[in-house]
């Protein structure tokens, strides 16, 4: 008896259903007889290498599909002259993944993974815990003391880096790896911007932050800390001292509330509440606390706030607003215990619709922070003394693109402190002549100063976003600036402007023989100095999960970190890492799970559904390397396209020929 489409159960948007509604299991094997009974197509098979929708997600542009193979034992390390492995698979993996992020330590517990929501396995059930796989590599590296090798020769040339943010010390690690000296300019007394004075310790470990900046520093990085260019220095000096500069200046400047009261002195912006906290200056806040955002900055404020809790009978300058304007610093030792505080977090964007990691929001209810969506502030009530009592807020609708106010529905939320996280801004003083871009600096598409061809921009100076965004500016900044610094024109960005998987150097690091052979030339295939019928198209294509064979990943649940929920009384007073680590066999279990979209991860499908036996493994003593654990002898292929059908990767494709 035939089943027909009414008795499976629905799979919609899933490619690997094995036939559509409205047919049956014998019109779908009537296909699959056409196929095997093909005699011949003007197609062959043809190799090729695409970009991951994940790597095509990371602003950083990190190899992940290519680390993950290595975590998987997919791809080897390389061997010495011994025969042995010159480094261990963590080592390996690690080396690759910091080609283009240097922090994975940091990343892998604050980044909220925009590679995640990328990932071609949220079509089979939930993706790659990649995020995860990056916070053991990054422990990892800092457990047993890796460093980076440093520059083979110097080029003689200086860079200098305004800003020791993220954007800033990336630019530094990728310069120094092209042998450029660069002395980077912060107007902090330490580095890490926004990693070291925006984002919570207990986000961002000291020790790890530490740990991963002094490992770029070893690379021969120089310092100017506490010296503001514009002010100690001016840009002139700068531009006459070295050949070629990178502004990452960073936004640390918070955006006030603009409602009428907002000049209260106990309102204040989250990026002097977060500075004032992570540099130990504020101790307590007060009894009530009212944030205003919706992103990942005010979420940090409001845990922030929770922890700190507040203590009684302080003195007038104790409160929190004299500490965040730099006047005075709590005094530990005199600091009573902690009582909880009240945390309200207001939002324009519905709570299911706000910018921030989700994960976190649900870690702040769970916190007992109150949140409150679909509302806007319309004005800060203040007192007799002149400090704001309440926020007031009310709902609203959007008439195109204006706002109106819902009349009848204002109340008044109390608050003895009130955080601005509405955004954030960049300080030009001294700098002016570079805001062209109402705040930032509009560049073009290289990330170069209009009018200034040695001038690069990288950061939150562009557009605040994420830490990675900035990471990826810097690691194109510095391309930008080998090049300016060789005489070359600059070349136009790739489309998919990412760190790729490269396939002839891995060729030529497991023992072949490159050359190039340019146009078509009959009997390539026999040739062993050369890729042939492969082609890279990464630099221009991300695949889809509709070019997978989806049916050959089963249902394997994902292994996910240990995450210490708090409450509202344990959260008080806890600065300690939420996140735990992976163990090491949960880590390759999960890199497992990577479905390697866009590249061969030697699943054996082409070779034993082949009804030529025209596809065949590459012999070891041919020295089979990664993408190249199968060939094709055209001799045989008929060009039935079944080793497409059912490559799990979409890394074969039907392309030879005409």
């Amino acid at each position: 008896m035939s089943v027909t489409s009414k008795d499976v159960k629905k799979t919609e948007g899933k490619t690997w259903r094995r036939f559509k509604d409205g047919e049956s299991e014998a019109d779908w094997r009537d296909r699959q007889e056409i196929i095997f009974q093909a005699g011949w197509t003007h197609k062959c098979p043809e190799y090729m290498l695409s970009t991951p929708p994940c790597q095509g997600s990371c602003p950083a542009g990190e190899d992940i599909r290519s680390y993950l193979n290595i975590v998987r034992g997919i791809e080897k390390p390389p061997v010495g002259a011994d025969g042995k492995p010159t480094m261990s698979w963590q080592e390996f993996a690690w080396r690759r993944l910091t080609e283009a992020n240097p922090f994975p330590a940091v990343m892998g517990r604050v980044c909220p993974a925009p590679c995640e929501s990328g990932c071609n396995r949220n079509q089979v059930e939930e993706n790659v815990g990649i995020n995860s796989v990056e916070h053991f590599l990054g422990n990892w590296a800092l457990e047993n003391k890796l460093a980076f090798n440093k520059p083979a020769k110097e080029t003689g040339k200086k860079v200098a880096i305004i800003g020791g943010g993220p954007a800033g010390l990336a630019a530094a690690y990728q310069l120094r790896l092209k042998g450029h000296a660069c002395t980077i300019f912060d107007d902090h007394a330490e580095l890490g911007g926004m990693m070291r004075y925006g984002i919570p310790g207990f986000r961002t470990p000291r020790e790890v932050l530490d740990g991963e900046i002094q490992r770029i520093l070893d690379l021969g990085v120089e310092t100017k800390l506490n010296c503001r260019v514009g002010k100690d220095i001016s840009m002139e000096q700068i531009e006459k001292d070295f050949d070629a500069v990178i502004m990452g200046l960073g936004a640390q400047a918070g955006r006030a509330l603009p409602v009428e009261g907002a000049d209260a002195p106990n309102c204040v912006t989250a990026m002097s509440f977060l500075r004032a906290f992570n540099e130990g200056r504020l101790q307590h806040v007060g009894d009530k606390v009212v944030v205003i955002g919706g992103g990942d900055t005010s979420i940090d404020v409001a845990t922030v706030a929770r922890r700190l809790g507040k203590v009684t009978n302080i003195s007038e300058k104790d409160l929190p607003e004299n500490v965040l304007a730099g006047h005075v610093a709590h005094d530990v030792a005199t600091i009573a215990a902690r009582q909880g505080v009240d945390v309200v977090l207001i939002s324009r964007a519905t709570i299911d619709k706000m910018a921030a990691n989700k994960h976190e929001i649900e870690q702040a209810q769970s916190e007992g922070i109150e949140i409150v969506g679909g509302v806007t502030p319309v004005a800060v009530i203040k007192g007799a003394d002149g400090r704001a009592t309440a926020l007031r807020v009310a709902d609203f609708e959007m008439v195109g693109k204006d706002m109106k106010i819902k009349e009848g529905t204002e109340r008044d939320i109390p608050a003895t402190l009130i955080v601005s996280a509405i955004g954030q801004a960049v300080d030009f003083t001294g700098l002016e002549s570079y805001n062209n871009n109402n705040g930032l600096i509009k560049t073009d598409k290289n990330y170069r100063f209009p009018g200034k061809e040695n001038v690069f921009i990288a950061g939150d100076v562009i557009r605040p976003h994420l830490l990675t965004t900035a990471i990826g500016h810097a690691r194109i900044c510095v391309d930008g600036i080998d090049a300016y610094l060789a005489g070359e024109e600059l070349d136009r960005r790739p489309k998919v402007d990412v760190a790729h998987w490269d396939m002839v150097r891995r060729w030529v690091e497991t023992g072949h023989e490159y050359n190039e052979h340019h146009g078509q030339e009959w009997g390539t295939s026999a040739k062993k100095d050369l890729l042939h019928n492969f082609e890279d198209r990464s630099s221009r294509y991300v695949i889809p999960s509709t070019e997978l064979f989806l049916g050959h990943f089963a249902h394997t649940p994902r292994n996910k970190r240990n995450v210490i929920h708090l409450d509202k009384d344990s959260a008080l007073g806890n600065f300690q890492d939420r996140l735990g680590q992976l163990s090491e066999k949960e880590v390759v279990d999960e890199a497992k799970r990577c479905m390697s979209c866009g590249l061969c991860f030697e699943c054996d499908n082409c070779v034993i559904y082949c009804p030529q036996t025209a596809v065949f493994k590459v012999k070891k003593k041919d020295n089979p390397t990664t993408g190249r654990y199968v060939d094709t002898d055209y001799t045989k292929c008929i060009g039935c396209h079944i080793c497409a059908d059912v490559c799990p990767t979409g890394y074969i494709v039907m392309g030879m020929g005409d």
